[in-house]
């Protein structure tokens, strides 16, 4: 079935050709361009709104950086292994680009959640905490615990994410059936991700 731009839901989607990512050019490209040029206006730096309690990572880390992304959350029309029959939207992960305070590419978020950086260094995330979103139909906000799974370097030393400052990205509200399973939806979202380190033991008294 095609992949669905959730704004053009039920027209048939673009089959124009991925362009490769500036800067990221050795990595997998995505098609987002298109679908995240209506977001460009949105805010791209970490609002003063206090943080939720449960979200905050606890003693002993420090934030080393916060990049805005801009792209899409995937959902998929599958079957529902526990109840054959009955069809819903799956979460099939984010594709988005990442960028800095200055609006410099910084790197690629993508399924696992990961977050890899030019330089090569990847972390992948584990959702510990949730808490909902600062404004209606939008994604929740997250506190993710990280590793590392690549080399050295930006992100290597990253040990926890907060995802915050959420725009879009809910699964889509229109039909999902055995008629159109298999069928993808890209869901342009915007985000915040607020990156901890663990903070040395010398610097926590």
């Amino acid at each position: 079935m095609p992949t669905i731009h959730a704004a053009t839901a039920g027209t048939r989607a673009s089959r124009n050709p991925a362009r490769p990512l500036r800067l990221l050019h050795a990595l997998a490209p995505w098609p987002i361009a298109a679908l995240i040029a209506g977001c460009a206006s949105l805010p791209t730096s970490v609002a003063e709104a206090p943080v939720p309690a449960q979200l905050n990572p606890g003693p002993g880390h420090r934030v080393v950086t916060t990049l805005h992304a801009r792209g899409v959350q995937v959902y998929e029309c599958r079957e529902a292994k526990d109840a054959p029959g009955r069809f819903a939207w799956a979460f099939i992960g984010p594709e988005a680009e990442l960028f800095d305070a200055a609006q410099h590419p910084s790197g690629l978020h993508g399924a696992g959640p990961s977050w890899q950086a030019p330089d090569g260094s990847r972390i992948v995330g584990t959702v510990r905490q949730r808490a909902d979103a600062t404004e209606p139909g939008a994604i929740p906000q997250l506190l993710l615990a990280t590793r590392s799974e690549g080399p050295g370097g930006r992100f290597s030393n990253v040990v926890a994410v907060q995802r915050l400052n959420t725009h879009g990205g809910v699964a889509p509200d229109s039909a999902c059936s055995q008629a159109n399973a298999s069928q993808t939806v890209r869901v342009p979202y915007t985000a915040d991700y607020r990156m901890f380190a663990a903070m040395a033991q010398e610097d926590r008294y």
